[in-house]
């Protein structure tokens, strides 16, 4: 299925060479691959997505940095850090404030490359899967293309951020393990290796952030789409500010869902990237001892709640700032259409 949607969702030039004259003649004479193909979405139009990503997503993961650093040292030491008022307390009590925004360096860069590649992937894959159905099979269809859009976007937005995470992570459960970003990524590599050092929570961040990145676009869009009906009007009949406000609160509620889908892997990638967790051996039996000492419980709620403040205020924070700057940039977002609203 995933092959069959990459496939879908390549550009047809990539396959002209077998398809006949009369084949793309046909395909062309789709009214809604034309009407998408009027709207242009060029490279252009997926290089300011992807520097929109970039920027909502470096922002907002930088901007709640006290409160990840809290829910990290929660996952990590919950005897000691048992709630996030507790924890916030505590942790400017014992190492002051500039504690709050350990790890702020690899959290923005990491995460405005990962929102390069997310945002601007998912913009990708969505609009030419779009594109290679009728507007009928896009609208219908248009849950499969956010899941498969989302999940392959952030595989590749992963490969890039996982070095950095661990970084973030490392120096949020041990402030004294490097004086920056640079020489902590140069001491885990030296010591560990860039395989262990830096993918050791590879499979894990997959587990948190695939999902995570399905759930949130999916459940944003059909959010959107409700807000929309409710308010009777259509995107292009909104004003900005209108639009802004719809993707802040369709955003909330995808955030929410989010974390709570995706908190488990979190909880387990907070702690295999500690050092000396889950004792030696391979990476999967390091997660394996992680798991089993932690337990299920744990791991679903451990830091949840500071996680579900978090994610929501961080998602909301993200379409809003994408959507705005998408704008700034001379874009038009693109979004699904109901043959039926014609009607």
């Amino acid at each position: 299925m995933l092959q069959e949607f990459i496939k879908r969702a390549t550009p047809a030039s990539l396959y002209a060479p077998t398809a006949t004259l009369g084949a793309l003649k046909e395909r062309n004479a789709n009214p809604a691959f034309a009407a998408a193909s009027k709207k242009e979405y060029t490279l252009d139009y997926y290089l300011r997505g992807a520097l929109s990503g970039g920027i909502c997503c470096g922002f907002t993961h930088g901007a709640v940095t006290p409160v990840d650093v809290v829910k990290t040292r929660m996952q990590l030491d919950p005897s000691k850090y048992g709630g996030m008022v507790s924890g916030f307390s505590k942790v400017i009590a014992e190492e002051g404030a500039g504690a709050l925004l350990t790890g702020l360096g690899p959290t923005a860069v990491g995460y405005f490359i990962q929102g390069w590649f997310k945002f601007g992937g998912v913009e990708y894959f969505k609009i030419n899967a779009a594109q290679s159905m009728t507007e009928r099979e896009a609208w219908n269809n248009r849950n499969t293309i956010y899941l498969g859009s989302a999940a392959v976007a952030e595989f590749i937005a992963d490969v890039f951020l996982c070095p950095l995470e661990a970084t973030r992570i490392r120096l949020v459960s041990n402030p004294t393990y490097a004086p920056s970003t640079l020489s902590a990524m140069a001491k885990m590599a030296s010591e560990e290796g860039i395989i262990s050092g830096f993918y050791s929570g590879f499979g894990p961040i997959l587990a948190k952030q695939v999902p995570y990145t399905m759930a949130k676009f999916a459940v944003q869009g059909r959010a959107a789409e409700a807000i929309y009906e409710s308010m009777g009007k259509s995107p292009k009949e909104c004003t900005s500010s209108e639009n802004v406000s719809v993707s802040l609160s369709s955003g909330v509620v995808a955030g929410v869902v989010a974390a709570i889908i995706s908190h488990p892997a979190d909880t387990l990638l907070s702690k295999v990237n500690k050092a000396g967790a889950g004792g030696t051996g391979s990476i999967v039996t390091r997660l394996g001892r992680i798991a089993a000492e932690t337990g299920v419980v744990k791991l679903c709620t451990q830091g949840l709640a500071a996680r579900c403040v978090m994610i929501g205020t961080l998602t909301a924070g993200q379409f809003g700032i994408f959507d705005s700057v998408m704008e700034a940039l001379g874009a038009s977002k693109f979004h699904f259409h109901n043959p039926d609203a014609d009607h």
